[in-house]
């Protein structure tokens, strides 16, 4: 006879606490720069190790308008990412700008809600387990890997 093993549950790292409207709905195209970006996470395999890459792309010219890259997966690295790129278009980041994610615990925590509300950042969300929402983004992510 054997033992009745209790099901494992898997441990999400970090609590889902902010789940926006999909405002994007796959419309990939911004009449301006700074209206719309796309934003991801995705890893890259090095020789040292994983380094996990952030970037925030605009749908205006495709241009990546900031990343950064890290050794772990966490929210300060989108906070970064963000930080960067509304430095780097400072002046020119329009009012109702869309910034658009997948559903990864980093975008959905109080720290992501808290730098958008202060950046005046429209957030929005791919719905669950739909990259094509998020096409732009795992469109980059995919051509670098093929590159590289």
């Amino acid at each position: 006879m054997s033992e009745i093993r209790r099901r494992r549950r898997w441990q999400q790292m970090g609590q889902q606490l902010h789940k926006y409207q999909n405002l994007l709905n796959r419309n990939f195209q911004a009449e301006a720069p700074n209206r719309k970006w796309v934003t991801d996470i995705s890893y890259i395999q090095t020789k040292q190790g994983v380094l996990y890459l952030s970037m925030i792309r605009d749908l205006y010219d495709n241009s990546i308008v900031a990343y950064k890259t890290a050794t772990q997966q966490t929210v300060n690295l989108v906070l970064d990412t963000i930080r960067q790129a509304v430095r780097r278009e400072k002046k020119k980041v329009a009012a109702e700008l869309q910034l658009h994610s997948d559903q990864g615990f980093q975008y959905t925590s109080q720290a992501y809600f808290n730098l958008t509300k202060e950046y005046g950042i429209t957030p929005s969300m791919s719905r669950r387990g739909n990259p094509y929402d998020n096409a732009m983004a795992e469109n980059f992510f995919s051509i670098l890997k093929t590159e590289c």
